[in-house]
Formats: structure tokens, C-alpha cells, sequence
């Protein structure tokens, strides 16, 4: 079932598993296109995980499911996350990922946390310029939940279930200690200094620096939806060249339902204010101060906003980059990295923890396969490759075209889609596409491969509509047209909603 599933997902740009999608109710299936693992077939074999983040834990708790021998170390106790660590990110995980973790029984929060059903987008090409919107539900839905307060719970959870934790900061030499007392070695220390145990895939990493300088906040206070939107969503800004903002459903280990605020400004820009900010207080106020001038659309929903937590934020900037998967130690050594250490990848796809999870699935996979036999630098070749063709590549391309002007497939899709507002019971075609478009996030294959083919763009338009794909398209952009119209009149723009949709205060 799964390879035939993959099978149709990589051929032809995945026109079978997307039209499926399309037409399927959402929260309808439970079952990732993956067969659940085999956890019995693992050995005693002693395998070591350093870093105790999403990625981290996940494999340990995989593996020490498989009946291996885990030890984690951290560079931190887990009451030193949940009280002095700042969130790694949004870790917003959408259902293939949610399904792993489910499937080794980590689902802590799952009747507590704010469900998310899909995404709003509103495009603006200049400030001020609202020039369409898109609202479209996921199939099934998403979940942030607070990394500092699940890697505390994870962490205690796998002592509990039989695994060693250890903590203390792994140095290269201290690495080689641990690589030679254990059968396999992975490194999952994000974008610490032991990342640069892993060359750079420069035929695969198309940038050399930053494409946005980054702001990340947890607040509360704000309301949880919108009116006029009928669900619950990831709040997506696009400010032309300025950068993005995205309001995010959030599970807050102190406050609980909350929002997590991420800022993706364009390098050097007028959203580009936040570098060299030392707290989360000014980090906040200068996220209102940014809301006010380029979103004032959400300023009322988040002027009265306060701080989550103190630690509550960071600011930074990630080079988005493919690492190879072999590091050698001075010794000569292996070790092999997953999760962020592989793969850094901006935030602007909501792709980071959903790409770990899939690349501890794989890793996972194949070590069981692997049996008894050396985890040598072929083999740990092999595994990467085998994640890269499945899911890393499409996921890296749709990360990337999001800090990309929009291809002209894109622009066709976002007009033809032009009318969506994420009613549960709108079945039409442009809300069938902008769904399409939301549930590209869960899997990037489904939708990527047509993005970038405008002759392929049109034939899925085609049979996603039931209409010919030119009149699609240019019925949305006339409704465009006339929204912008307003506009330059100096009227609001009446973008779909749903005004009998209100939210409770």
C-alpha cells in the first residue's frame, strides 16, 4: 500500500493522491500513506542520540520502541527546558508528522491543545495593497505545541520507558568517546557546532546566506480565530517586499491556547527592525509597531497582546541548507545527523519539525531493516538518499519558492482559486484548490511539482474545477480586478468571508 501510494505521489507530480485529496471531507482518514513499523524486528544494539529536541527525542523514543538500547544526552535538564530555555520554534506539525508521534504514543496534549483546521492567507504585492485572499482547510488538522514543554515531558517519558538520559554538552571529543562505546551514532543538535561535522551539499543547498531575518514571539490575550473566518487558522500575511507574518494556534506550557507571532523580514527592508533586540517585551512591541503599519487589518486583534513567558521569543536568521549525511570524526569515526542538523530550513512553510519527523520515520525504518550489519557510510548514504526522494526534496523546493517571487503556476493557481473562504461545506472548485494549497504543507509533494510546471498548473486546475483552466483563472482575476478597484478608490476590499462567523471574545 505505501509504495503504491508514493508511487502515485512522485508520478506525474501526484495528480492521484492530490485529486483524492481535493474531494475528500476533512478529518475524514487516520492513516498516514506509510506502513506502521514493525517495531518488533529491532535488536539490542546500543545506539546513542545527542540532542534533545523534537527530532532527538523523537528517534530516541522510536528506537527505544524497536527494543534497542537508547541513550540520549542533553545539553540540558528537562526542568531547564520547561523553565529557562527559549522555544526552538513554532513546531507546528501537520498529520503525516502527528501520526509518528501518535504512533509511539506521544500525544500528551492533543484534547487540550487549539486544533488549527487550515490556513488564511491575504497577498498584498505592496503595503496597503490587499490584492487577493486565500482560505483553505486541511484534510486533517494541525497542532504547535510548546517544544520546551515537550521536551521536558519526553524527556522524563523515556526514562520512564527503559531509556538512559544523559546530560551534559557533547564536545567533538566527547563524541568520539560515545561514537566508540555505541553501534550507531545521530547527531540532532540543530544548528549547533557539531552541524559542521557535516559537509555542505552544495548541489543541493541553493543559497549561501539568509533570505529573511527572523522574529519569533508567544503571546496571549488575542482571541482565537477571526470573524468572517470560519475555522480555526494559521494567519498568513504576505507583504510583497517587505516579508511575512504568521499568526500561529499555539499550546503554551504556561498560559495554555495562545498564539505564537513568527516575522519573516525581507533582509534590510521596513520589517527589518527587529535585529539586536535583547528581550521579549521589545520584541513584542516592536511586532505590534510592525502589525500597525503593514497588517493594520489584525491590529485591533492584537494591540492589548501580551507576553507569554520571559524567554518567550528569539530573533535570528537561518540559512536554509542540505548537509551530507556522513560526518567523520578525527578518528575516522561516523556519525549521521537528522532533523535540522541535516537539514536547516527557513520557517516560512511551517516545514522544520514536520521534515524531522518524516526523517526520523525513515532513519528509523532503516535501521530495523539493516539488522545486524555496520551502519557504514554507504548505508547512512543510502538512508538519507532514500528520506531525499521520498519526502526532503519536494519539501526543500516548496520551502524555498516561499522566499521566491511567485512562479507564473502560482500566480494562475492563486487566481483560479480567488473566492475560497474555508466553509466546511463549500465544494467548489476554487475552494478545492486552496485547499490543495494548504494541504500541500502536510505533504509537499502533492502540489510543489505543479507550482513549478505552468502547463501542468493548468491541467490540475482543469481537473480540479471541472472548468476549462483559462476560464478559471481569468473569472478570478476579473474578481480580482474589481476588488483592487475599490481599493484605488480608497474603499475596503471585500475579499471573501463569512459574516455570520463570529468569534467569541
Amino acid at each position: 500500500m505505501r509504495d503504491a501510494l508514493l508511487q502515485c505521489a512522485f508520478s506525474q507530480g501526484g495528480t492521484v493522491i492530490a485529486s483524492s485529496i481535493l474531494t475528500a471531507p476533512a478529518r475524514a482518514f487516520s492513516r498516514t500513506p506509510f506502513d506502521i513499523i514493525d517495531f518488533s524486528e529491532g535488536t539490542m544494539r546500543r545506539i546513542a542520540i545527542i540532542g534533545s529536541g523534537q527530532a532527538g527525542l523523537l528517534t530516541a523514543h522510536a528506537l527505544l520502541k524497536a527494543g534497542y538500547q537508547v541513550t540520549l544526552y542533553s545539553d540540558r535538564t528537562p526542568e531547564q527546558w520547561l523553565h529557562e530555555s527559549k522555544p526552538t520554534g513554532s513546531a507546528t506539525r501537520f498529520d503525516l508528522s502527528l501520526q509518528f508521534e501518535y504512533e509511539l504514543g506521544l500525544k500528551s496534549w492533543e484534547n487540550d491543545a487549539p486544533w488549527g483546521d487550515g490556513t488564511h492567507m491575504t497577498l498584498c504585492p505592496v503595503p496597503g495593497n490587499r490584492m487577493l485572499t486565500l482560505a483553505g482547510r486541511l484534510r486533517r488538522p494541525f497542532l504547535a505545541i510548546d517544544l520546551r514543554m515537550q521536551s521536558h515531558a519526553w524527556m522524563h517519558e523515556l526514562t520512564e520507558r527503559g531509556g538512559n538520559v544523559v546530560i551534559e554538552s557533547v564536545t567533538v571529543d566527547r563524541l568520539e568517546q560515545i561514537a566508540a562505546e555505541n553501534d550507531l551514532t545521530v547527531v540532532a543538535t540543530g544548528k549547533s557546532d557539531l552541524t559542521q561535522l557535516f559537509e555542505r551539499d552544495p548541489v543541493r543547498s541553493v543559497y549561501d546566506k539568509p533570505q529573511r531575518h527572523l522574529a519569533m514571539v508567544c503571546v496571549k490575550g488575542p482571541v482565537m480565530g477571526f470573524d468572517g473566518i470560519p475555522m480555526l487558522p494559521i494567519k498568513h500575511n504576505v507583504i510583497g517586499p517587505v516579508g511575512e507574518g504568521f499568526w500561529i494556534p499555539y499550546f503554551h506550557k504556561d498560559v495554555g491556547q495562545s498564539w505564537n507571532l513568527v516575522f519573516e523580514a525581507r533582509p534590510g527592508g521596513p520589517m527589518d527592525r527587529f535585529g539586536g533586540l535583547k528581550d521579549g517585551e521589545s520584541v513584542l512591541e516592536v511586532a505590534k509597531q510592525v502589525v500597525k503599519e503593514f497588517v493594520p487589518w489584525d491590529y485591533k486583534w492584537l494591540k492589548d497582546a501580551e507576553l507569554s513567558d520571559k524567554h518567550g521569543w528569539q530573533v535570528g536568521r537561518v540559512t536554509p541548507t542540505v548537509r551530507k549525511p556522513v560526518g567523520r570524526l578525527p578518528s575516522g569515526r561516523l556519525v549521521t545527523p537528522v532533523g535540522d542538523t541535516a537539514m536547516a530550513l527557513d520557517p516560512i512553510a511551517g516545514q522544520g519539525a514536520n521534515n524531522g519527523n518524516k526523517m526520523v520515520r525513515n532513519l528509523v525504518e532503516c535501521i530495523i531493516a539493516h539488522g545486524d550489519r555496520a551502519f557504514d557510510a554507504e548505508w547512512m548514504t543510502t538512508t538519507f538518499e532514500k528520506f531525499y526522494a521520498r519526502h526532503g526534496h519536494m519539501t526543500y523546493t516548496f520551502n524555498n519558492m516561499l522566499l521566491e517571487a511567485p512562479t507564473a503556476a502560482t500566480k494562475d493557481f492563486l487566481f483560479a482559486q480567488y473566492g475560497s473562504d474555508a466553509r466546511f461545506d463549500n465544494n467548489s472548485g476554487a475552494q478545492l484548490l486552496a485547499n490543495a494549497f494548504v494541504e500541500n504543507a502536510n505533504d509537499p509533494a502533492l502540489l510543489t511539482p505543479y507550482l513549478q510546471d505552468r502547463r501542468k498548473m493548468h491541467q490540475f486546475i482543469e481537473k480540479t474545477t471541472g472548468r476549462p483552466w483559462l476560464r478559471a483563472v481569468a473569472s478570478g482575476a476579473m474578481s480580482v480586478a474589481l476588488e483592487e478597484f475599490r481599493q484605488w478608490r480608497g474603499l475596503e476590499p471585500r475579499h471573501p468571508l463569512v459574516h455570520e462567523y463570529k468569534v467569541a471574545a
